[in-house]
């Protein structure tokens, strides 16, 4: 299996934090791994295990042409001798641009399917139809989110419980299945924030309770600064001047917009005095690539 490293939990410090009474913690997960950072790790952690035990030799996955789950999947497979395919969203826009270069050169074989098209990735059809093209393989949904991923992040979560004290975890949300696991994996004592990336993501909280009926745990939609990947000059300067002052860097399509809506948080005393807050840095620094900083 791939190889995973223990990463640290450090404190931010500043004055607006000690000025709202808090303790705002960060753990590294973007560190756990140098290709498949992050919560990509424990969503793939059970579902190559269960593509290795069932001798498979492909893998088969979906994303949008600047998908870390891609980058990741493609990543993995090539480390542990495996074949994979991306199905891609969209139309082949050349020269690739950094994500599917790379998944390229790991040997991903891509496939580029209409919008339309794409919105059948879950039908029984559409998925008998890559098995003709493609032959056997072991399916992946797009963002790895499926019961395996769940199980991958509960069990994550509950290495956090021991490993540190905290009141809330805040983490950013693209699929549903890192935060339904983090909720899974952790007791109604602590306060779970999502912060969505995509416009419009309501549907999300129905996504997620597909996989937990537990109720501890909110999802914030007033930080994703226009949708998926898109940014503007607040968001960037914020990046710039947390990277900074911190020396941590962010990415601007998830973790930069949620560690901007904790700062948020935090100067609209949203969180209780004396409170202690865990960020999840969840990697996918890949995507810096196509910004300018």
């Amino acid at each position: 299996m791939l190889n995973y490293r223990n990463t640290e939990i450090i404190e931010l410090k500043s004055q607006i934090i000690e000025q709202f009474g808090i303790k705002l913690l960060v753990k590294r997960e973007d560190q756990n791994h140098p290709l498949v950072s992050g919560n990509k790790w424990w969503k793939l952690k059970y579902n190559l295990a269960e593509a290795l035990k069932s001798n498979h030799d492909t893998l088969l996955t979906f994303g949008g042409a600047y998908s870390n789950h891609l980058y990741a999947t493609a990543a993995a497979a090539n480390e542990l001798g495996l074949k994979s395919v991306g199905i891609v969203r969209g139309e082949e826009t050349l020269p690739l641009n950094h994500t599917l270069s790379f998944a390229k050169s790991r040997g991903m074989e891509l496939h580029y399917v209409s919008r339309e098209a794409y919105r059948n990735k879950t039908a029984p059809l559409f998925i008998e139809q890559l098995h003709k093209q493609f032959g056997d393989f072991y399916l992946i949904p797009e963002g790895g989110t499926n019961e395996l991923a769940v199980k991958g992040c509960a069990g994550f979560a509950r290495t956090l419980k021991e490993e540190t004290a905290f009141d809330f975890l805040c983490l950013p949300v693209g699929t549903g299945g890192t935060i339904a696991g983090i909720i899974e994996g952790l007791d109604d004592t602590k306060n779970i924030l999502g912060f969505p990336v995509l416009k419009g993501s309501e549907f999300l909280e129905e996504e997620i309770r597909q996989y937990t009926q537990k109720n501890h745990w909110q999802l914030l939609y007033d930080y994703h600064f226009g949708g998926y990947a898109k940014t503007n000059g607040e968001l960037m300067s914020f990046l710039k001047t947390f990277e900074e002052e911190y020396h941590i860097p962010l990415d601007p399509v998830y973790t930069a917009k949620m560690m901007f809506g904790v700062f948020d948080l935090i100067k609209k005393n949203f969180f209780p005095l004396g409170s202690t807050i865990l960020v999840l840095h969840t990697g996918g620094l890949q995507g810096r690539s196509g910004f300018s900083f």
